[in-house]
């Protein structure tokens, strides 16, 4: 079958990857979508170390192909949307409704992947840059059958993380004020996630002014291209300041520019070794920095919750599809995406 792998050194698409059989508590899913997150390509850069060879991908969605023994919640032929998340259910963490914080969902790379014999590891628990992957039962998530898969896939990291963020770690309130530094694909769902929460000022801040439209799409009610001009539209600073980009200095920006007792979430991805800073006498006036691993999701309950919003009209997946690539064009998808001619590319099999 094919796939996008990365050896260490490059990145190819191959057709004779070989992938076992589900397990007990696993669900083989064959992969009809994946969105290609910026995620994939710091795997590719070095920016998040990942042993290799790896199949790539972690933002997918498709149908059920068969289950190991023991799931019962998905069966052969249903829609599901794949989340990265592969937590065990059992530990303190998971009975606290905190499955993100689940030791067993972090640093336990699996190789359900072979090539010529070669074991491959799994990206993220989850490889959808593959025609047929194999998750955890907890990571498949049924959605219904009218929600098409290239929108479908873009739920399980781009939105979850997104609007997760503003809605179950920052708690965005009614009549706040929302600042968004970033608008890529997580930006955009942290926009639309603050309109849904009820912010009544959004200013989202990005340096490609052609994204202004497609931010005001989705919520923005304000547009700058550097946060130069964010006092001028909150004299008073922002309620909720979202650093989507992964760059330090904006990481101090977005602290700069917090109201009192406002706060600071942490969603881009610096390089493992940075270091960012603050002015230390400014966070007393009840200013908080909260770091935010995959919108603090819990897969089960919020993706059902979103393709039901998506249902209603009310949260947007198709503007986010800008662009779809059949996966041998994989190339060509990673080089938009690194110069930002797309808010989300996403690859088809």
């Amino acid at each position: 079958m094919r796939g996008v792998i990365f050896d260490g050194k490059q990145t190819q698409v191959v057709d004779d990857l070989e992938i076992r059989d589900p397990g007990p508590g696993e669900v083989l899913v064959r992969v009809s979508a994946a969105g290609l997150c910026h995620s994939d390509l710091s795997v590719v850069d070095g920016t998040i170390p990942f042993p290799v060879p790896v199949v790539l991908g972690h933002e997918g969605a498709g149908v059920v192909e068969a289950v190991g023994v023991g799931v019962t919640h998905v069966q052969p032929g249903d829609h599901v949307a794949l989340s990265t998340l592969a937590n065990c259910g059992a530990c303190a963490e998971c009975d606290r409704g905190r499955p993100t914080m689940c030791r067993k969902a972090i640093g336990m790379p699996q190789q359900p992947f072979a090539r010529d014999g070669v074991p491959l590891y799994q990206f993220a628990s989850n490889s959808a840059f593959a025609e047929r992957t194999i998750v955890k039962a907890v990571q498949a998530v049924r959605i219904p059958t009218g929600i098409p898969l290239t929108s479908a896939a873009l739920i399980g990291c781009g939105v979850l993380t997104g609007v997760g963020a503003v809605l179950n770690r920052a708690r965005v309130d009614r009549g706040d004020s929302v600042l968004v530094i970033g608008t890529g694909g997580i930006g955009l769902n942290v926009i639309q996630g603050a309109r849904i929460a009820g912010a009544l000022t959004i200013v989202a801040v990005d340096a490609n002014p052609a994204k202004e439209a497609v931010a005001r799409q989705f919520g923005a009610t304000h547009f700058l291209t550097s946060t130069g001009g964010v006092k001028d539209v909150l004299p008073h600073g922002a309620d909720h300041a979202f650093e989507c980009v992964g760059r330090v200095e904006l990481i101090r920006q977005a602290i700069d520019l917090l109201d009192r007792h406002g706060q600071a979430i942490l969603l881009g991805v610096p390089p493992a070794t940075a270091e960012a800073s603050f002015l230390v006498s400014s966070m007393y006036l009840d200013k908080s920095i909260l770091g935010c691993r995959y919108g603090s999701s819990r897969p089960q309950r919020d993706i059902a919750l979103y393709a039901d919003l998506y249902r209603d009209g009310r949260l947007l997946l198709d503007g986010l599809v800008t662009t779809t690539y059949p996966v041998d064009d994989f190339a060509k998808a990673a080089e938009d995406a690194r110069e930002g001619r797309v808010a989300r590319a996403v690859l088809t099999f």
